[in-house]
């Protein structure tokens, strides 16, 4: 068995979530299960970035949804958690986003704790920083 933590976010519009997901950020559709009614909405969705995953659904009224109050960062007020994704080439995969309609929210620039990262929104408010630094690396001082 495989142990990690794979986020779960919340869309108002999930279908056009998951479109700026694989646009701006590079992630791919690994399965997407669109509602049998009402194919705006999107039960479940799984993507993919390199050997991680994301899942992505509709808001919803469900039970698990009001057990658990999902919401989205609209609702919310802003957001509630931030993604960090590991990229080679900081400053291009910045330039796609841009390009793909991604809110930069701290352009490319150099860490003080080692690395070069940006940070940007997706179009529901959700935080995404991508990133050359690695934290699995041991720190410098060991």
């Amino acid at each position: 068995m495989r142990y990690e933590i794979i986020p779960n976010l919340r869309y108002a519009d999930a279908p056009k979530a998951i479109e700026f997901l694989c646009d701006a950020f590079g992630f791919e559709r690994h399965a997407v299960y669109l509602n049998e009614v009402d194919p705006k909405i999107v039960e479940h969705a799984q993507l993919v970035w390199g050997d991680r995953m994301v899942m992505v659904a509709s808001i919803n009224d469900s039970e698990f949804a009001r057990a658990a109050r999902m919401t989205t960062p609209t609702v919310a007020g802003g957001p509630t958690m931030g993604l960090y994704l590991m990229v080679e080439d900081v400053d291009s995969h910045a330039a796609r986003a841009r390009a793909a309609g991604a809110t930069i929210i701290l352009g490319p620039s150099d860490q003080g704790y080692g690395g070069r990262g940006y940070s940007a929104l997706d179009p529901e408010g959700n935080v995404w920083s991508f990133g050359n630094y690695d934290p699995w690396a041991p720190p410098p001082n060991e």
